[in-house]
Parts: structure tokens; sequence; C-alpha cells
């Protein structure tokens, strides 16, 4: 009984440390956020908001917050729809391929993103397409997001009891309708988990953004690239801060649709 009671102290103690890592960089971006003085640093020397007014005071920090937000979106329904598709038929009507499909709609994060911005970036002026217009950017965060999608849909229905789908049929339901009343509900956790993937990881992406993106096309994390090399003002952390806020409002709305517990059934 001692020995297993100091496992777990001890387990205990290294979770602690690691989720203490993980959320110590957030922890200081946040604070130094509301640093009253002129320089980004850090423990904050006194508290303001001042920071936060000139992020939002800035054209160029909002503009590239309302691309992120329209191309995260944009992407984040993009991706759900042809993973749920894909994940669907790998799933259930590949056969032999099945495995090989599987592969081939994961590889885009067995790669280095800075790689696959280079070779779409090749791609995209071999045919003729080169950056001119968002269409590139917006089909970069796709393929980088698809994976997520995919493995949340196709983990989901690996795991779905098809009985039901069968018990349905032969009480009179359609295949449609049982798609729609049956298999869509208990699946939906994997449907929202994969969507929050892809918003997340588009929202932040920020090789592919600055390979890909269009001329005057800026994304929040560009913006703030490009803003920290001249300047050092607690902007940056407000910036940050807010994005960092973004991505937990998501997790929040996911937790009061269908409940963080619910991602991972």
């Amino acid at each position: 009984m001692m020995l297993v009671k100091h496992y777990r102290m001890g387990l205990l103690v290294v979770v602690s440390l690691v989720y203490g890592f993980l959320l110590l960089p957030l922890i200081i971006v946040v604070m130094a956020a509301f640093n009253a003085g002129e320089y980004l640093t850090f423990p904050p020397q006194g508290l303001s908001f001042r920071w936060f007014a000139s992020f939002l005071q800035s054209e160029p920090f909002i503009d590239s917050l309302k691309l992120s937000l329209e191309l995260a979106i944009y992407t984040m329904c993009i991706s759900t729809t042809i993973g749920f598709l894909a994940a669907l038929f790998v799933v259930r009507y590949a056969g032999k391929w099945r495995e090989r499909l599987r592969v081939i709609m994961i590889s885009p994060i067995l790669l280095p993103s800075i790689l696959t911005g280079i070779a779409l970036l090749l791609f995209y002026y071999a045919v003729g397409i080169g950056t001119t217009t968002i269409f590139g950017l917006l089909m970069g965060h796709v393929l980088i997001t698809l994976p997520y999608v995919f493995l949340n849909i196709s983990s989901v229905l690996y795991n779905f009891d098809r009985s039901l789908e069968e018990m349905a049929r032969s009480l009179g339901a359609g295949r449609f309708k049982t798609f729609f009343r049956i298999t869509l509900p208990i699946i939906k956790p994997g449907v929202i988990a994969g969507a929050v993937f892809a918003f997340i990881v588009s929202f932040d992406q920020f090789t592919i953004s600055l390979l890909l993106k269009a001329p005057g096309q800026v994304t929040l994390p560009i913006q703030l690239f490009d803003y920290v090399r001249w300047d050092f003002d607690p902007t940056a952390a407000a910036v940050a801060t807010v994005s960092i806020g973004i991505t937990v409002g998501v997790v929040i709305l996911v937790e009061r649709l269908v409940g963080l517990d619910a991602l991972y059934r």
C-alpha cells in the first residue's frame, strides 16, 4: 500500500510538472500583456490595459485578425466536409485499400509544414495559379488541417456499433433516415472535435500562411511576427493573449455544445 501511495504521489508530481511546463509560457505572455511599462518585460511593471487599446486601435492587427478568423472558418467547413466523407469511405468501403488510403490522408502531418508549403508553392506556379489570390492559401490550410478531421472522425467510426444501424433498417428506416437519426448523432462528437482542431490549427498556422499568402493578405501570426521584428512593446503580448482567448473560447463553446468528455468517447 505504501508503495502504491508513493507511486501515485510521484506520478502526480510528474504530471504537475509537465502541465506547469506547458502552461508557464502562456501565463507569462498573458501577464506581460498587462504590463504598464514601455517594453515587453517580465515580471510586469504595474497593471495596465493600454496595450490592448493599442491593439484595438491598430488597423493592420485588426485586419489580420479578421482575415485569420475568416480563413479559419472557411478551412474548418471545407476540411470537416471532406474529412467526414473521406473517413466514411475509408472505414466502411475502402476494403483492402483502407490502410493505404489512411496513410495518404494523414501524410500532410508526417512532413514538416515548411516542406509542404514549398511543395504547394512550386505546384501553384507550375499550374499557373501562383499566389495572386487567397485560394492557394485556403487550400494549403485545408491540406494541413484535413488529417486532424479525418483521424477524429475515423476513430469514432471504427468504434461505431453497426448493429444499431441494422436494427433501424430492420424497423423500416431507409439509408438516409438511419444515417441522420442514428449514425450522425452518435459520431457527432468526433465531427465536432475534428472541426475544432481544424479551426485552431488554421488560426495559428504560420509557415503555410507565410509561403502561400497573396500580396496584401497578412494573417495574424504573420502580422505578429513582423511586429516583434521592429517593436518590443507589450502590444505583441496583448495580441498573443487575444489569440489565446479565441482558442480557449472555441474550447469553451465545444464544452457547452457537447461537453469535452464527449470528444474522447
